[in-house]
């Protein structure tokens, strides 16, 4: 099976890299109380660390490495698309070298924490006659304030955006140019409408 290569921000790896980790992390709370005992509170969940090493290889590897440190040096997070994992908006934290660099040969380390920008100021109703097709998804314009041409598509429960994008046969980073509002892609809910064209 061929893997769609890893992309964040404008960088996209020209082979994957050999190994990945994702670490879930949940924030808890320790509270002594009398005679020995202890009390734990579950905080809730925080951050997803998503950690990997590879080596770029070739004429131009270090080139390559180059252009990584320049993406990494960007300031803010940026939208991170795994060829396994959900995409998430993500600051690039670490990047290490493996062993001295080569022009031909580096081996390197990188470590991504999830960022969390799943608030919503505010709410909007949905009227179900405001689709007008009825096609795959129930695709179609909408009345309410769409511009001719554009295809809108609401949200049904268990969809994600990843599976919007692949129905329509579009890219998650053109949904997500054509969706400033949506922040986290990982974080879409049912009755929302999300422009496809």
């Amino acid at each position: 099976m061929k893997l769609s290569p890893m992309r964040y921000k404008d960088f996209v790896w020209p082979h994957n890299p050999q190994t990945y980790t994702i670490e879930y992390r949940r924030a808890m709370g320790n509270q002594k109380v009398p005679y020995g005992r202890y009390h734990l509170e579950d905080m809730g969940l925080t951050r997803r660390v998503m950690k990997g090493e590879g080596a770029f290889t070739g004429e131009g590897a270090y080139d390559t490495f180059k252009a990584l440190a320049t993406v990494f040096f960007s300031e803010g997070p940026g939208l991170l698309i795994h060829p396994v994992w959900q995409a998430s908006n993500a600051y690039f934290v670490e990047l290490s070298l493996s062993q001295e660099p080569r022009r031909d040969y580096v081996r390197y380390t990188f470590s991504f924490w999830e960022s969390y920008d799943g608030y919503n100021s505010g709410l909007g109703l949905f009227e179900e006659e405001s689709i007008l097709g009825t096609g795959k998804g129930m695709a179609g314009p909408t009345v309410s304030g769409a511009k001719v041409g554009e295809v809108r598509h609401r949200v049904r429960k268990g969809e994600s955006l990843w599976k919007i994008a692949r129905d329509y046969g579009v890219e998650l980073s053109q949904l997500l140019t054509l969706n400033p509002g949506i922040k986290n892609p990982n974080l879409i809910y049912p009755g929302q409408e999300v422009r496809v064209k």
